[in-house]
């Protein structure tokens, strides 16, 4: 019998084809590891590895590498095989670390640079650990860290305005691009402000208003619609739209109710300037197909990621993409209508798509801003209540949902870990946050 899943996505969001053998031999090396050489229990662990993967998976959906890493471990786990388990998570390092060795094709798409200045800021900052967040909320020091942090993020907008202004001659377009809930739309704003500082004609503009209507988009068989690809979107409008304005014409852009779906009848005229700069805040950004019928000298390509870099009370890193889904289920629920359980039941679109058609063109970007605050988990836990204990209950057993049970698993771990705060008073309107909590003092959900 053919299986389900004939493919994965590698980390470079390239595809490559599944080898049940990879991950039999996985669980062997690390049950090796600590002594044990039994095959047949790999073979039967690794059975049961895929049944999850295939009860939550498809062709159509492939798994990431790390979603196959994550449901080994889980399964051993369950398993009662924690030694196993822990050795599986040194292979994982050990493995990661050989991959940054060897694979140079893969390591275009790993900020380090960045990532080491965000860990270097962070130690300075006593905040690389949510040992050390919560000792800065016990102590009364977060008004501090909120106010260093925040200025670390409005430094990096500076410099690149100035790449910008740099490039000016040539611009017509500057693009803020980057996966879901990074801060695209704050991050428009606040280098708008930069560039009408310098006496510059700036015109923001939102491309997540040309979304086709969502009845046209592929349901899943939970009825849940895959509205995260670019074709997603009207690109062929798009590029006549952005080909007018690039030529100085006006265009009426379309508007879209995201609590109804749908296109609405209203449209928002855009009329530029000579020498206008239109500001574009899109997912896909970085997709050539999206701005295909603009000139790349007329492009400025910023991208933008949630470069954390902060050790759980597990030792382990938390995760960039984590802290995304916990702004968006805030931001879902308060804008656009959609549940905090819906939100989680539909990242592995979300996630899906960042690894296709978001993560390998990074290297594309002319300038790469860290949106990650040093202090935003307290005021998302604050903001979300206790969503993940009843998720739990009604999903941990339905193999169909491993993929949003083991990430609700892991956040839930995480916001229990960090320490409750009573209210978001000390949050400044301007901050970054504010985007999805709510409060901003920038039009972010227009």
């Amino acid at each position: 019998m053919v299986p389900p899943i004939r493919h994965i996505i590698k980390r470079s969001g390239q595809t490559a084809v599944y080898e049940r053998e990879r991950v039999t031999l996985a669980i062997y090396k690390a049950a090796a590891a600590i002594g044990g050489h039994d095959r047949a229990l790999s073979e039967r662990l690794t059975d049961q590895v895929e049944e999850a993967l295939f009860a939550t998976y498809t062709d159509e959906d492939p798994p990431s590498v790390e979603d196959i890493q994550d449901v080994v471990e889980r399964v051993l786990i369950r398993n009662g095989h924690a030694a196993t388990a822990k050795a599986y998570i040194v292979y994982r390092h050990e493995r990661a670390k050989l991959r940054h060795r060897s694979d140079r094709a893969e390591l275009q798409y790993i900020p380090y640079k960045t990532m080491w200045q965000m860990l270097d800021w962070a130690v300075d900052n006593d905040c690389e650990s949510v040992a050390k967040l919560n000792a800065t909320i016990d102590e009364g020091r977060l008004p501090t860290l909120i106010a260093a942090t925040d200025a670390r993020y409005e430094s990096i907008l500076d410099e690149a305005s100035r790449a910008i202004l740099d490039r000016r001659k040539d611009l017509r377009f500057i693009i803020v691009a980057g996966p879901s809930s990074s801060g695209k739309t704050t991050t428009m704003h606040k280098i708008a402000e930069r560039l009408q500082g310098h006496g510059l004609h700036v015109i923001p503009m939102a491309l997540d208003n040309y979304f086709f209507d969502l009845e046209m988009h592929p349901q899943d068989e939970f009825g849940d619609y895959d509205f995260e690809t670019p074709e997603a979107m009207d690109l062929p409008l798009i590029n006549r739209h952005l080909e007018a304005l690039d030529a100085g014409r006006g265009i009426d852009m379309p508007r879209y109710d995201f609590k109804t779906g749908k296109r609405t009848t209203d449209t928002v005229r855009f009329e530029p300037q000579p020498g206008s700069l239109i500001l574009l805040d899109t997912l896909h950004g970085l997709y050539d197909g999206l701005t295909a019928a603009v000139p790349s000298r007329h492009k400025f390509k910023v991208y933008i990621e949630t470069i954390g870099q902060m050790r759980g009370t597990n030792g382990r890193w938390i995760r960039w993409t984590d802290v995304r889904l916990l702004r968006r289920m805030i931001r879902d629920s308060q804008h656009r209508g959609y549940s905090p359980e819906r939100t989680i039941l539909h990242w592995h679109y979300v996630r899906r798509s960042e690894l296709k058609h978001i993560i390998p063109f990074q290297s594309t970007a002319d300038f790469l801003v860290n949106s990650s605050l040093a202090y935003e988990l307290p005021f998302l836990k604050l903001h979300l209540g206790n969503v993940f204990a009843p998720f739990l209950e009604e999903f941990r057993h339905d193999e169909r949902r491993l993929d949003g049970v083991m990430r609700a698993e892991r956040i839930h771990a995480l916001l229990e870990s960090i320490r409750s705060v009573p209210d978001d008073a000390m949050v400044p309107d301007s901050a970054l946050l504010r985007e999805f909590i709510g409060g901003s003092s920038y039009d972010v959900h227009a």
